[in-house]
């Protein structure tokens, strides 16, 4: 049985309620609610995998709208003792998957702002979102493989909320579509 995870239901609404092999979690938005969430449904059950699906701001302009499978998270909204944007106190700076090319960056807030987009491309993101760092760690703790599907639903840019509230159910549609090409269901 797989876990297939999002954190809210409006990026569910192209999937049915009930997928074969797969249990359905709702995290809820940010990372601590995505931490809590993972966390307690791995501790109640065993899963062979954690698929993500979910909408990121496209930051890199060569990324186009579509689905991306995510290689790498970082946190854009850290720093550590010695002042470095990126890097955790105590946990590591970069969150390899083992699949996919895409790194995201994950944070506590939603981007919409052109200022924001500079600062976090310059961590080598291209993707930005809010939990998929903490379900990639959370997973990894639990040595459970994880795979995390994004589909670009705005720019990051001013007007990307608006946008983001346009783009989620299409979203949704795409990822529903490279889960049946990807799993059969």
């Amino acid at each position: 049985m797989r876990l297939l995870v999002a954190a809210l239901d409006s990026e569910l609404v192209g999937f049915p309620t009930q997928l074969p092999g797969f249990d359905r979690l709702v995290s809820g938005p940010g990372k601590l609610q995505a931490t809590y969430a993972l966390t307690r449904a791995l501790e109640m059950s065993e899963y062979e995998e954690v698929v993500v699906v979910g909408t990121a701001g496209g930051l890199d302009p060569a990324l186009g709208s579509g689905v991306y499978e995510i290689g790498a998270a970082i946190q854009h909204d850290v720093t550590d003792i010695d002042g470095i944007v990126g890097q955790h106190v105590s946990l590591p700076a970069l969150l390899e998957l083992g699949r996919g090319t895409v790194t995201i960056a994950t944070g506590d807030q939603f981007i919409d702002d052109s200022d924001a987009v500079a600062a976090i491309l310059s961590l080598g993101a291209g993707l930005v979102d809010m939990e998929t760092y903490a379900y990639v760690w959370v997973a990894q703790c639990f040595g459970v493989p994880i795979r995390v599907l994004k589909a670009v639903s705005d720019r990051a840019q001013d007007g990307a909320l608006t946008d983001w509230h346009t783009a989620v159910a299409a979203c949704s549609v795409q990822l529903r579509e490279r889960v049946r090409a990807d799993y059969g269901v």
